[in-house]
């Protein structure tokens, strides 16, 4: 079993629900990356998205923009952060971890040498932003082979026939994308995520997580009422920019913030 399907099942037996906070690898330097998963892990985090830095984040907003050129400029490739992912298992044997990235540093490296070195190095789910699932066949085989969970993106526009296909192909869970447009953009409509999530559910048993748009522990309280996961991104990033160069200070910021949202989740 997974250690994502096992994290998702602990926490529906206690009645909780996951908060996945994201940062970019790398970001504001390398050697601040494993120290910082640690410490949201300390906060209350139950899973970790970590970003692979790409030079065209499309589906990002500025926020995370930045972070990619920040870790870019320290030349942070996808095997520095297969090795960030190697070193935090040295301590962390249990926490999910999922890359989130774009195809084509994955493609470079090659699909099965890519999901051999990610299940090696102790990466549980692959989420590849800009990867349709009517073209994802060889990498999912790829992942799939080394017990790797690949995971979707369902934004508000997705329709029942475009809901079911992404379902089918997902494991781990499905992440329903909140708003239209990028990273940190937008307010939070909570009636409308409820809505969506129950048209989700017609199609599948995986747990669902909800992010984009969720700030702080007011907005990652609600959504967490109707979703099974908040993920949280540009909020947590956006501190780690404003602090880049205070190492603990990015690390007292973040932990605050995540048990903020941890609190108000588990109330």
């Amino acid at each position: 079993m997974s250690r994502i399907k096992n994290c998702f099942d602990k926490l529906k037996n206690e009645h909780r629900k996951a908060l996945i906070p994201y940062v970019t690898a790398g970001d504001p330097e390398p050697s601040v990356t494993v120290p910082l998963m640690h410490t949201m892990v300390n906060a209350g985090a139950n899973i970790i998205e970590l970003g692979v830095p790409f030079s065209d984040p499309m589906a990002d907003g500025p926020v995370i923009q930045r972070a990619a050129e920040r870790a870019l400029e320290h030349h942070v490739s996808l095997r520095d952060v297969l090795a960030m992912v190697a070193e935090f298992r040295q301590q962390d044997s249990h926490t999910p971890v999922v890359l989130m990235g774009y195809l084509n540093p994955v493609e470079v490296m090659g699909y099965s040498v890519f999901a051999e070195a990610a299940a090696q190095a102790g990466v549980d789910g692959v989420l590849t932003v800009d990867l349709p699932p009517e073209e994802a066949d060889e990498l999912v085989a790829a992942l799939s082979s080394q017990q790797l969970d690949p995971i979707f993106l369902l934004a508000p526009t997705s329709d029942d026939e475009r809901i079911k296909l992404i379902c089918e192909a997902a494991k781990g869970y499905v992440y329903y994308v909140a708003l239209k447009g990028v990273t940190g953009a937008g307010n939070l409509d909570v009636q409308a995520v409820a809505n969506k999530l129950e048209q989700i559910r017609k199609h599948t048993d995986l747990p669902v997580g909800v992010g984009f748009g969720i700030k702080d522990a007011e907005s990652a309280t609600a959504v967490a009422a109707v979703a099974d996961a908040v993920v949280v991104g540009s909020a947590l990033v956006q501190k780690v920019e404003q602090a880049a160069g205070q190492h603990d200070r990015i690390d007292t910021e973040i932990a605050g913030l995540l048990m903020q949202m941890r609190t108000g989740m588990d109330a």
